[in-house]
């Protein structure tokens, strides 16, 4: 059945777009140096919310030197984000679906927990180009754990929550932007997300 209401759809960037970077290079980092490659993800994922970098409101500097502290993780900050950068591959087959449905007369946008490194991957990559809307929670001081982020984005785009579709590979994401009214998809894999979009939109 299609929701003839759903006029956008907003994609993550990390684990949705494009590998997801920050993780699995945390993984390969840890397995390198003997820390856990469960653990240190986890670790990682909470520094850059501590230290602030992931809203603005902190450095890179700040946030590898809050991780090192709290997890044993030894490198240089160049390095350490320069091994993370590379992991972010973006994944031709769900750019061409972005940029299917933005033809197709749906908005599009990126709707990412994601720092500057964002910038440096669209200088790298050149995505941007096929969304209508980037909205990166570095620029916006706010992410997707506030739940009022999801009412700031269909209030910027002009649209009742219910006519926004939210695609997102993190489960806390997608409840948290479905309990503010959006439509949303957890992505598994690209085949099943993008058949899903088929089935939804048409």
């Amino acid at each position: 059945m299609t929701h003839p209401d759903i006029r956008a759809v907003l994609f993550d960037f990390g684990g949705v777009l494009a590998e997801e970077g920050f993780r699995d290079g945390l993984i390969a980092l840890a397995e390198e140096q003997g820390l856990d490659p469960q653990q240190l993800p986890r670790q990682a994922m909470q520094a850059v919310y501590d230290s602030g970098f992931v809203l603005g409101r902190g450095s890179a500097a700040d946030f590898w030197a809050l991780l090192r502290q709290r997890s044993g993780l030894v490198g240089e900050d160049d390095a350490l984000s320069a091994r993370i950068l590379a992991g972010f591959v973006p994944r031709p087959a769900m750019l061409a679906e972005a940029a299917r449905l933005r033809a197709a007369g749906y908005l599009t946008g990126i709707l990412s927990d994601q720092t500057h490194w964002l910038d440096e991957l669209e200088r790298r990559h050149h995505f941007m180009a096929a969304f209508d809307r980037i909205y990166n929670s570095y620029h916006l001081g706010k992410g997707k754990r506030d739940p009022s982020l999801f009412a700031d984005v269909a209030s910027d785009l002009g649209l009742a929550p219910g006519g926004l579709l939210f695609i997102d590979d993190a489960p806390g994401n997608v409840e948290r932007a479905r309990a503010a009214g959006l439509r949303s998809l957890l992505f598994t894999d690209q085949a099943g997300c993008i058949a899903e979009l088929r089935r939804l939109l048409g």
